[in-house]
């Protein structure tokens, strides 16, 4: 069966008595592109993708995200990390895009395009298109004193529209044994599994600081987060997420 489907100053750590102070923040390779990986446990098409997406995960220069989808749990295996939220992300995606595509596995880069999320020569030839041309936001993250402190610059000269930032925590890598459904049996890793997401504020396309309790960052099981500028665009049920302007990591 194939799964296509026609149819988002520094940490305070401390020890003992509490009189150390750690220090967090981003620093390295700005991203040139964010990949969002939708795919499903049960998809038996996935698995291929899923692996490459470790392997992109490992670049530097791109942010690699799972997202993991609910509309195959009726074929006999309820995935472990799918949320609802995941699936009217892509849908919406779907809709701002106008094409109805909507399929496992798909990869969305930079909330525009998309391709066969087990296709490493679409993927590459998709991110080396956009090569960080869609980026028109500079981030910089710095966690201090139990507070994320985003700040954000335009690349050039100010944005004359307003986008969401938003923090999304993810878990570097799950490992799922899959006891049902049509791939049973099978052993998948998955990276940079997205956990939730948060919006933080609102970013007007100028210089900018946001300020938020560092629990903002926090989900079960996430060891580290990613923060997005994401354009939106309104739809019949509410914005619909539209092009990624800026991404950065977390510091650690």
């Amino acid at each position: 069966m194939t799964c296509f489907n026609p149819l988002f100053s520094a940490t305070i750590a401390l020890l003992s008595l509490g009189v150390t102070v750690a220090r967090a923040e981003s620093t390295g390779t700005q991203p040139k592109a964010v990949i969002e990986l939708f795919t499903s446990q049960g998809c038996s098409s996935c698995p291929p993708a899923d692996a490459l997406f470790v392997e992109l995960a490992k670049q530097p220069d791109v942010i690699a995200l799972t997202l993991s989808v609910t509309y195959w749990d009726y074929l006999g295996w309820k995935d472990t990390l799918g949320k609802d939220i995941f699936t009217t992300r892509q849908k919406f995606y779907a809709k701002a895009r106008g094409d109805s595509q909507i399929y496992t596995p798909q990869a969305v880069i930079n909330g525009a395009s998309h391709v066969v999320g087990s296709d490493r020569v679409e993927i590459d030839r998709a991110t080396k298109q956009s090569s960080g041309t869609d980026f028109v936001a500079k981030l910089s993250l710095k966690e201090e004193a139990g507070t994320l402190r985003v700040t954000l610059a335009p690349l050039n000269e100010p944005v004359g529209r307003t986008a969401g930032v938003w923090v999304v925590p993810t878990t570097r890598m799950v490992t799922v044994p899959i006891a049902r459904g049509e791939n049973q049996g099978r052993t998948v890793s998955y990276a940079n599994v997205v956990r939730g997401m948060t919006r933080i504020g609102d970013w007007d396309g100028k210089k900018a600081v946001l300020t938020v309790p560092l629990t903002a960052t926090q989900a079960p099981e996430a060891d580290g987060y990613v923060v997005l500028v994401q354009a939106e665009m309104p739809g019949k049920y509410g914005m619909m997420p539209s092009a990624i302007l800026g991404a950065a990591r977390s510091p650690h």
